[in-house]
């Protein structure tokens, strides 16, 4: 850097730096800071200055970088008093740019360079709260907060990252109780992530910001293992907590981290100082990495609260933000937490003057109550008691839970007031950016016709890899596996040498999960030890299978997903880092780690990945299941099975940031698993629609109408009843106070799936609907929808009728359903967009998608046309999984008003304002199939006859609310009809 450009720098750095309120006048800042440097700065205080820079710039220059981190941190800000427009929007820059007083030609160039972020921010549904969490109220009192995000910008996160950690964590702030208030008030909420997207980072955030704010004793309930909790204590001790005040004095080899790596390289926060010293407060320890909570020998003195003030209570401001705080990582364990209790309750410090944080990790395991309520005078369990307890004698405690899996949370009784419940607020974390998810493993929805999906435009075909054994003896899968591994891990090592650096990848694994049986994971260590030993890499054997797999697998596949990283272009060019990596993996005689509790079974050493670089194979069951991170994590042999979502979501250790090897993950799955032949590929699928069901509701209900949120937390379960067929509606239906009576849809693509089973009920839909299809055009039409932001059109031909709003009605209202209240919410919107004064809908376009070709064609009873049938199956109970195709959907989405406009005339000429799509789907079942296909016809009451619906974009509700309830008292009867 020349010192002319230096100099620049410094300008923009000091002006940008008086900015940290609101932007200002940008030219008049520079010149002020330019009068300090003399003449020579004048010219680099002049806007054509900064715009030259600016238009030969790349996106990683200087001087773009720190007017990136500053803009982002203003299109991030909440409700900022210089702003009227929404966070991270067009109109926000717009905003921030006029402050600045920039001319339009350098406006563009910096919108350019540094394109507003349109992430996603967190969804939350909430009650009413008291607003006092502001950045006025924390001015001057601000420490760990703004240490623990210098840190995370030091480790690499983006601006925007930091920037959304900041937003999100503010959400769950805001909605604890004011940690100074006179008046004691116990919130309780839920914050609902990803399977390992990074909810410890939120949480952490989350305990800075309160600490800052005056919490001054911290709970971590760390997980239901010693592994766990470990892993969470040197999280925080390391991000958090800070080298200072974890030593509070003491020399650095008498550290409980010293033999961390981490912590000789200097990784672990630095305060400079002990934070009390240099204005801030302490944290106080009560848990280390090797030692969770324990009787306090030494006297309870150590739980003891300082107050500077004697005569004021310890919330009072003047001692709060005076005291040192204290921080606890405990495991869920019922000995541990009854010592805590019986300590807490021999303090001095009256125990309801204390603000406390609760963070419960992972709370929907050993958390949730799973007594039966039904029971007489049933024990809550022993966890959950032990919390109740806590909560109990902590008036001013605030229960904060997280999870990936949150149904057992949202189904807990909200009226039973010891309980967890979330009653104030639930936060739906988004999808982080670079994040590998559920979805990355399948192809939801994907318009591309399985005959035309590739490595480049199918994730299942990329990193998916079915397991189907002619017998338990059968190892084919488990070799290729085995050679996934090694292939990878050469991989790895070929992108160290050829860009990354040495020893970029510290960790490399294989995971195989088949069964929580100690003794099952014995059997399978010999099995795969020897599949190691006789595998011969190095050899002529061994070069032949790899070159094939690399061949038919790893090169197409990193060929179109390599994202930049380096990709040789023959096996030749990557066979001399094959020995290197079986050596790095089974060198020392130990490729094998087994992760369970048999201590008699000596393999690889620990799974500990903070103390030194792992490349190994890991067996195991539950402890590689829940919050445990196997980093590194490349391949996966999975084949358990589990008999709810929760627990074979959680199973999903794939799942994560895949920084530099996102193209090399490979999920060997079960698909013909146990007596029943259960498909995992197809179960995790399922899962993830439930997931993403229940993530989408909760956005579209988070929008405030009035000011006022349009569901509580309470109002929560039913919706996610209506999702989860595993789950029976009645015994749901027991825990809650509130049942959804209508949901509004208007523009929204709405799909029934769980049509009757019954012939006779299948019969009735039958002869309701075939009158219909008789009606429709002799011929189809071809409808279409190009979508813009792939490029691709979206075309299929159908049959066409229409029904007036009054015959479509009258039709619905006289289906037969498997479970009538899992469409009574939609007939309940339905009716009201067609009984209005004026309707909100005229008519209906009736479409029925017919095969191009093929077979699949059959002629109902007494009619001579012949119509196109899906084959459709059942997925979870009377359930069937999607029934609509992709490429059906975007022009019925159009034509309801939906979309804009999509190029295709046959489409924009039956386009309506008050106009609703109807799509009709005749299903046969695989049962049903090889009768079909022989004779072209099929009983009515083997017929089932489903349809999706859009209802008109314009059919909305005057006030803007989405959802009705009723309410239930304790006795079944409906209480009141509250409209949300």
């Amino acid at each position: 850097m020349t010192p002319h450009e230096s100099l620049r720098l410094t300008l923009h750095t000091s002006a940008l730096a008086g900015m940290d309120t609101r932007p200002k006048n940008l030219l008049r800042a520079l010149a002020y800071q330019a009068e300090d440097e003399g003449p020579h700065a004048e010219s680099l205080a002049e806007e054509t200055d900064f715009r030259a820079v600016l238009s030969t710039a790349h996106a990683t220059h200087q001087l773009v970088e720190l007017w990136r981190k500053r803009l982002t941190q203003w299109d991030y800000a909440e409700n900022p008093s210089w702003a009227t427009a929404p966070a991270r929007t067009e109109e926000r820059r717009a905003e921030v740019l006029n402050l600045l007083a920039l001319s339009e030609d350098t406006r563009k160039l910096l919108n350019s360079l540094i394109p507003v972020p349109k992430e996603a921010g967190p969804v939350v549904i909430s009650d009413e709260f008291t607003p006092w969490y502001t950045p006025q109220s924390q001015q001057g009192r601000s420490w760990y907060w703004p240490a623990y995000r210098r840190l995370l910008s030091e480790k690499g996160w983006s601006e925007t990252a930091v920037a959304g950690l900041d937003t999100a964590t503010d959400r769950v702030v805001e909605r604890l109780a004011d940690p100074a208030s006179p008046t004691a008030y116990q919130a309780k909420g839920l914050v609902v992530g990803h399977v390992q997207s990074g909810k410890t980072a939120n949480f952490t955030g989350v305990i800075a910001k309160a600490m800052d704010a005056g919490y001054r004793l911290v709970i971590v309930l760390g997980g239901t293992l010693n592994l766990l909790r470990a892993q969470t204590q040197r999280r925080l001790d390391m991000e958090l907590v800070g080298r200072e005040n974890i030593l509070r004095g003491a020399a650095e080899y008498e550290s409980d981290y010293a033999d961390d790596p981490a912590w000789s390289k200097g990784k672990f926060l630095a305060h400079g100082g002990l934070p009390s010293a240099l204005g801030g407060f302490d944290i106080v320890r009560m848990t280390t990495r090797n030692d969770d909570y324990k009787s306090l020998l030494q006297g309870i003195v150590a739980l003891e609260f300082e107050k500077q003030e004697p005569a004021l209570d310890l919330f009072d401001p003047r001692n709060l933000h005076r005291s040192s705080a204290r921080l606890m990582v405990v495991k869920k364990n019922k000995t541990v937490l009854a010592k805590l209790v019986k300590d807490l309750n021999k303090i001095k410090t009256p125990l309801n003057q204390i603000p406390v944080l609760i963070i419960d990790d992972e709370s929907d395991e050993a958390s949730v109550n799973t007594a039966g309520p039904d029971r007489p005078n049933a024990e809550r369990t022993a966890i959950n008691d032990k919390i109740s307890e806590l909560l109990g004698i902590l008036p001013r405690a605030q229960y904060v839970g997280y999870t990936a899996t949150p149904f057992a949370n949202v189904f807990i009784d909200p009226s039973d007031a010891k309980d967890i419940f979330p009653k104030d607020f639930i936060v739906s974390l988004p999808r982080p950016s670079g994040y590998m998810g559920v979805r990355d493993f399948h192809d939801l929805d994907s318009p591309i016709p399985p005959a035309e999906r590739t490595f480049a435009n199918s994730n299942e075909k990329a990193h998916v890899r079915d397991i189907l054994l002619t017998s338990e003896d059968d190892t084919a899968a488990l070799q290729q596996a085995l050679d996934m591994f090694v292939l990878t891990a050469a991989m790895k090592l070929y992108r160290e040498e050829n860009g990354l650096g040495e020893r970029h990848f510290q960790h490399h694994t294989m995971l195989i999960h088949e069964s929580v049986r100690t003794a099952d994971h014995r059997e399978l260590h010999g099995k795969v030890s020897q599949l190691w030993w006789n595998s011969g890499f190095t050899g002529p054997r061994g070069h032949e299978r790899l070159r094939a797999l690399f061949d038919s697998d790893v090169a197409p596949v990193s060929r179109v997903r390599a994202e930049g990283f380096s990709v040789p272009s023959t096996y030749d060019e990557l066979s001399p880092y094959v020995g290197t990596a079986a050596i790095r993996i089974g060198g020392d005689d130990q490729p094998i780690i087994v992760v369970n509790g048999d201590s008699d079974l000596k393999t690889g050493g620990d799974a500990d990945f903070d103390k030194r670089p792992i490349w190994k194979i890991l067996i195991g069951g539950q402890k590689l299941a829940r919050g445990f991170t196997v980093e590194g994590l490349t391949v996966t042999y999975y084949r358990r099975r589990a008999n709810n979502a929760s627990t074979l979501m959680q199973m999903g250790r794939w799942f994560g940031f895949r920084n530099g090897y996102r193209d090399l993950v490979r999920l060997y799955l079960g698909r013909d698993e146990g007596k029943q032949g259960v498909d995992l590929l197809e179960a995790f699928e399922a899962i993830c629609r439930d997931e993403e069901t229940f993530r989408d509701q909760l956005d579209l209900y988070s929008t405030m109408v009035d000011g006022k949120p349009q569901v509580t937390p309470a109002q929560v379960p039913p919706l996610v009843s209506q999702h989860l067929s595993w789950l029976k509606p009645a015994s749901a239906n027991k825990m809650y106070n509130t049942r959804l009576v209508e949901i509004h849809s208007p523009g929204k693509w709405e799909e029934p799936t769980a049509y009757p089973s019954r012939p006779s009920d299948l019969g009735h839909n039958s002869d309701l609907w075939l009158p219909v299809l008789d009606s429709l055009s002799p011929h189809p039409l071809t409808f279409a929808y190009r979508d813009e932001s792939t490029g691709r059109e979206l075309a299929f031909p159908a049959l066409v009728g229409r029904l007036d709003a009054d015959a479509f009605l009258r039709l619905i209202r006289s289906l037969r359903w498997d479970v009538p209240e899992r469409f009574g919410p939609h007939l309940t919107y339905l009716e009201e967009i067609t009984a209005s004064s004026p309707a909100k809908v005229d008519d209906w376009l009736i479409l029925a998608p017919q095969h191009s070709a093929g077979t699949r064609h059959f002629s109902p009873t007494g009619s001579s046309r012949r119509f196109s049938w899906f084959g459709r199956q059942r997925r979870r109970g009377d359930a069937f999984g999607a029934i609509s195709e992709p490429k059906h959907r975007a022009a019925p989405l159009r034509i309801a008003g939906a979309l804009p406009f999509g190029g295709n005339a046959t489409t924009e000429e039956h386009v309506g304002d008050r106009r609703g799509v109807v799509t009709v789907y005749p299903v046969v079942q695989p049962e049903d199939r090889p009768e079909v296909e022989a004779t072209g016809t099929i009983a009515p009451g083997r017929l089932v006859m489903a349809f999706t619906f859009v209802a008109p974009a314009s059919a909305r509700s005057a006030d803007g609310k989405v959802v009705r309830f009723v309410t239930i008292d304790s006795g079944g009867d409906f209480q009141d009809d509250r409209a949300r």
